[in-house]
């Protein structure tokens, strides 16, 4: 299974608490807005969730950064209630005065004008909560202190970790969170010092400058110096303490972001819907944050979108449409249903046009879109196939015949139902796997045993094991004469880099298969020559890095590999015949023409550090290295 994408949302009131408090009767609108904000995105991350918030113009002496994290299961439950309890201890102390908008602004913890949350998965087992998101970096300058969370992964954070050590810094962690923090950080400090020096010419008092400093910190400036250097995807969020905030999408936009503006309220999140529904407002309303820029949203509530970086080719992440985003977006939707539609053909052959003797289903759940998709492909199939009968015996035909004809329909059944209940917690892999070979029930009775064939959509085929040890088997005891497993997205045949969970080449079923396929045709020698060119191809400047691994499966066409695969699912206690039958590359375009970010079936990296990471994967791969490659 992959692991989702992080998901981010920000708020900022714009109104004071009295408005929200007559308006809408509760002094809370704000975390009310985050929690459900949060709780709609929780499909984006389960490894961790934290939220911060900022309160704006607080005397000196009182807090006004607040924040609570969990990496602990139900995290996004725990870190509101956390707060709901700090709420309440303030609550029983006050008495009525809970009530009082003056009271709750200057003592009710997470009282805040500002709030930024996140929802993360690890990567690559980083679950400690010094890795969950909000991060900060603490001042007593409201404006040098930065809080921080985002949806991101960089290929290059050695270079950039090793940039800062050469300021002079001494960064405590070597991970991507802590650096870009303090590559924030230090620019945010240096902007901080050139404001200062500007108004210390003009001879004001450092009490005086530190107010005009925080009116005019340039924060589009501190980013564009800080993302110099960065390769890779990221949506990244930010707070300073004294209320200004951003949020900046990389050139390609590869990672989503979206906001929503008008007088109350400015917001930000990873996914359109979520504000729809939360805001209640029209998609029209709901804007995609453009790529390469920032929304920057000063203490004044002003809100200007900045353009940060030079947009490079557009390679959206084509998962986020496959997976990754709620299939509730309008256009989501229609692009899930189209992957399936356009899959028709390639079912058909699969199962000889024999639809009488065909069911159809779908696993998982995220993949019921294309199921749909796929279901109206076969319709219109059949729909053909009847006028044409009409035509072909209209003075033949009784109504017996004419009945026979129009009743012909797709054959559509729920086959596994996932209990939820059961849990994997077996470690010794015998007990295990037979353990994960009842995660689903199946619905008996609806195969004719040894004469149907069954076709199951999915939505991806990555490691192929979940497929192996348990789904297969799962639907071979209903004795179809034929199993087809359909993905609605190609062979995965590359690693990701930019926040997928997806960082190791040795764990794709098609970069398997196509490894056997070289092997079974005398050409190993291949595996060996292209291990020795990607170990001299890093040593390039990564501009000039070219992706090596794509030799691998230039021998073989798509059909091939999949064939290859279908052997490889298919053990020796498996009755029925298994065929596997992917998206095509032009399946895939025409089905999300908007985002055409598809590096891991291409291997076309939308940034130079994908190719080096492809080829330092391929090494890590022969040499056994069980490891991330970048």
């Amino acid at each position: 299974m992959i692991k989702h994408e992080c998901g981010i949302a920000m708020l900022r009131l714009r109104k004071p608490m009295e408005h929200y408090v007559k308006k809408y009767g509760r002094w809370d609108y704000g975390l009310q807005k985050m929690y459900l904000m949060m709780e709609k995105q929780h499909n984006r991350g389960q490894d961790g969730a934290g939220i911060a918030g900022i309160k704006l113009a607080v005397e000196p002496g009182n807090r006004y950064i607040f924040r609570h994290r969990s990496n602990k299961a139900n995290s996004l439950k725990k870190i509101f209630d956390l707060i709901y309890e700090d709420i309440s201890k303030t609550k029983k102390t006050a008495g009525a005065g809970i009530e009082d908008p003056e009271f709750i602004r200057g003592s009710v913890p997470f009282a805040c004008d500002i709030y930024l949350g996140h929802l993360r998965y690890g990567t690559f087992g980083n679950y400690n909560i010094d890795y969950v998101h909000p991060v900060s970096r603490e001042n007593n300058w409201r404006s040098k202190n930065l809080v921080m969370a985002g949806n991101f992964n960089l290929t290059n954070v050695k270079e950039i970790f090793n940039n800062l050590v050469e300021l002079g810094q001494n960064p405590v962690d070597f991970s991507d969170t802590v650096t870009i923090l303090e590559n924030i950080g230090h620019r945010l400090d240096e902007e901080n010092e050139r404001v200062f020096r500007i108004f210390k010419e003009q001879g004001y008092s450092k009490k005086e400058i530190t107010p005009l400093i925080e009116k005019n910190l340039d924060l589009a400036n501190v980013l564009r110096k800080a993302s110099r250097n960065w390769d890779g995807g990221y949506t990244m969020a930010g707070m300073v303490g004294h209320g200004d905030a951003f949020v900046m999408r990389d050139p390609a936009g590869i990672r989503p972001a979206f906001y929503y503006i008008d007088d109350e309220v400015v917001v930000v999140a990873s996914e359109r819907p979520v504000i729809q529904t939360i805001f209640n407002v029209r998609t029209d309303k709901v804007q995609e944050l453009p790529p390469a820029s920032a929304i920057i949203i000063k203490a004044s509530g002003e809100t200007t979108i900045e353009r940060i970086r030079e947009e490079t080719e557009l390679k959206k992440c084509s998962f986020e449409r496959i997976y990754f985003s709620r299939g509730t977006d309008k256009s989501i939707y229609r692009e899930r249903k189209k992957l399936g539609e356009l899959l028709t053909p390639l079912v058909l052959k699969a199962v000889n046009h024999d639809l009488e003797r065909t069911v159809f289903s779908y696993i998982p759940n995220t993949a019921e879109s294309a199921f749909y998709g796929l279901i109206k492909g076969v319709e219109d199939y059949l729909n053909k196939s009847k006028i044409d009968a009409i035509i072909e015996n209209k003075n033949k035909l009784n109504r017996a015949d004419l009945e026979s004809i129009i009743n012909r329909r797709p054959r559509i059944e729920k086959i596994a139902v996932k209990d939820v209940k059961l849990r994997t917690f077996i470690t010794e892999d015998t007990s295990r796997d037979d353990l994960v070979g009842h995660i689903y029930d199946v619905t008996y009775g609806v195969i004719k045993r040894g004469i149907d064939n069954l076709v199951v959509i999915d939505d991806s085929i990555v490691r192929g094991t979940t497929l192996k040890k348990s789904i297969i088997r799962i639907l071979d005891k209903l004795d179809p004469k034929k199993i087809v497993i359909v993905s609605s997205s190609p062979q995965i045949r590359y690693p990701d880099c930019y926040g997928i969970d997806m960082a190791k080449l040795g764990d794709f079923i098609a970069f398997r298969a196509a490894i056997e396929l070289l092997k079974e045709n005398g050409k190993s020698d291949l595996i060996d020559k292209i291990y020795e060119d990607a170990k001299a191809e890093i040593l390039k400047p990564v501009e000039e890095i070219t992706n090596l691994v794509k030799e691998i499966y230039k021998p073989f066409c798509p059909d091939k590999i999949s064939a290859k695969i279908s052997s490889m699912l298919k053990t020796d206690d498996i009755n029925a015949e298994v065929e596997i039958v992917f998206q095509s590359i032009e399946g895939l375009h025409k089905a999300c023409p908007g985002h055409t970010g598809d590096w891991y079936f291409t291997g076309n990296y939308p940034t130079p550090g994908g190719n080096k990471v492809a080829n330092q994967s391929y090494i890590n791969f022969v040499e056994g290295r069980n490891i991330r490659a970048y």
